[in-house]
């Protein structure tokens, strides 16, 4: 029986954002964790123990995404105020901001390069800009609906999009034309996605499946039907043997894409998982979600060989079904609905609220849209509308925000000195957290090893009937 230490276990959590998570990413060299959300910023969290936390504030609107640009040095957001920001990731607190579409942007993506960005949006369009100059390229026009996902391919050839006209789209960036299309969503599409080779694409839905689709023969390659509720985000491990989603259902599931199974549920989050993504390297991942807390986990199942994993599976006591060992690819769904899963202990008794420092609080500036100038915001701002109408009301949003926290200085947000008996007390209750889900992840195969033991009595009752039986018959002939 496999120990619940050898599970995927949470590493840290962080505790900061005033309202939903929606969107996180890791940094390139795994040293930063940006997030955005329903409270409208950035946040940028240093891994690094006892860091300090940023909280970049411009936008205006919800946060609906956040990707670093490939050497880190950038991060973009992306907003329901219809504009995409450009922040560095400093003290300094400076963003460039364009109005990128006529309504609220849902995602934006770097180009594998670094040299474009991919935006798609509530006005039906995918738009690319130029990074290095900050226009706006092209737009991509064929979604009916609104477009929820665009993401760039890693050799930068092709970009993906989907949406609520339940649609998956294929777009060629030097023709600028879909070249596929496909079109058996059951449902509004919500998130899509290369694996790391570009061989296939994945797609979720508000119909809570799965498809990844092959792009070499563009047939649907698995069908995964795991979770209870709208999927809300994916991320494929770099290895692309595993895939992990988030899901309305509170629930964050990592499938085994080799073997075409569900192989762990994580129960980590008190509310709907709104984001999850893996780091670069694939050994953390991170999932955020309507509870405001942003997780952070150590994956354990990609450092073994294949084969040891295989065989670790095969010796635990564990309510999956058994292997498809032969059906790889598996069209149908793979149903894993009725039964139950595994809980990791999730309690964290190590990380502490790190220390908040808030930039970035600047006067609105947003420009026109494509091909429209761009104009860098720092954090003294630029000028506006009714500037010192903007300043009274953000004076009195810090007041506000300071009286609520009991302090006084309007850049920095305590978000947890606790005293020493607060922290005693919060170890202890964490402690028997531990102790709690530990003990139900025992009970939980007690009754499995129980029911394994009956099971087996009952045939090697069966055996000795049939063989006292096969006795009698034969003295009687």
């Amino acid at each position: 029986m496999a120990s619940v230490m050898e599970d995927p276990a949470l590493e840290r959590h962080f505790k900061g954002h005033k309202d939903g998570v929606t969107c996180a990413d890791f940094s390139p060299n795994c040293k930063q964790l940006a997030s955005g959300s329903l409270d409208k910023s950035l946040m940028v969290w240093n891994l690094a123990p006892k860091a300090r936390a940023f909280r970049y504030v411009g936008h205006r609107d919800v946060v609906t995404g956040v990707q670093f640009s490939p050497s880190g040095d950038l991060v973009a957001t992306s907003s329901k105020d219809r504009t995409v920001r450009l922040w560095t990731p400093s003290m300094r607190g400076e963003s460039t901001v364009f109005k990128a579409h006529t309504a609220a942007v849902r995602s934006v993506a770097f180009s594998h390069d670094g040299q474009r960005l991919v935006t798609a949006s509530d006005d039906k369009s995918v738009k690319v800009w130029s990074v290095r100059r900050r226009c706006f390229l092209y737009s991509l026009s064929q979604h009916t609906n609104w477009v929820r996902c665009a993401r760039f391919s890693p050799d930068g050839r092709l970009i993906a999009s989907c949406g609520d006209d339940r649609t998956v789209r294929l777009w060629d960036t030097s023709t600028k034309h879909c070249v596929n299309c496909f079109s058996d969503c059951g449902g509004s599409a919500t998130f899509v996605g290369f694996n790391s080779s570009g061989t296939c694409i994945a797609s979720s839905g508000a119909d809570s499946s799965v498809k990844i689709w092959d792009l070499r023969t563009n047939k649907l390659l698995q069908h995964y039907q795991v979770h209870c509720a709208g999927i809300n985000s994916f991320s494929f491990h770099p290895s692309n043997n595993y895939l992990i989603s988030g899901s309305t259902d509170g629930t964050v599931k990592i499938l085994d894409l080799q073997e075409g199974r569900l192989i762990y549920t994580l129960h980590g989050h008190t509310g709907a998982v709104n984001t999850v993504t893996f780091s670069r390297a694939g050994d953390l991942f991170a999932s955020g979600g309507a509870d405001c807390q942003v997780l952070m986990w150590r994956t354990n199942f990609d450092a073994k060989s294949y084969q040891d994993v295989l065989q670790q599976h095969g010796r635990r006591s564990t309510p999956d079904p058994p292997p498809h060992l032969t059906d790889i690819h598996p069209r149908g769904p793979h149903l894993h609905l009725p039964k139950p899963t595994i809980s990791p202990t999730v309690a964290d008794t190590q990380s502490r609220d790190p220390h908040v420092v808030e930039l970035g609080r600047s006067v609105h500036g947003s420009t026109g849209g494509a091909g429209a100038p761009v104009r860098s915001q720092t954090a003294d701002g630029g000028g506006g509308r009714g500037r010192r109408e903007e300043e009274e009301e953000e004076e009195e949003e810090e007041e506000e925000e300071a009286a609520a926290r009991g302090q006084t200085h309007p850049l920095e947000v305590l978000s947890g000195h606790p005293s020493c008996l607060d922290s005693t007390l919060r170890h202890i209750v964490q402690q028997l957290d531990i102790l709690t889900q530990t003990v139900s992840v025992l009970e939980e195969r007690l009754t499995l090893t129980e029911d394994k033991l009956k099971e087996c009595l009952l045939n090697q009752s069966q055996i000795l009937k049939d063989v006292r039986r096969s006795e009698s018959e034969e003295t009687d002939g």
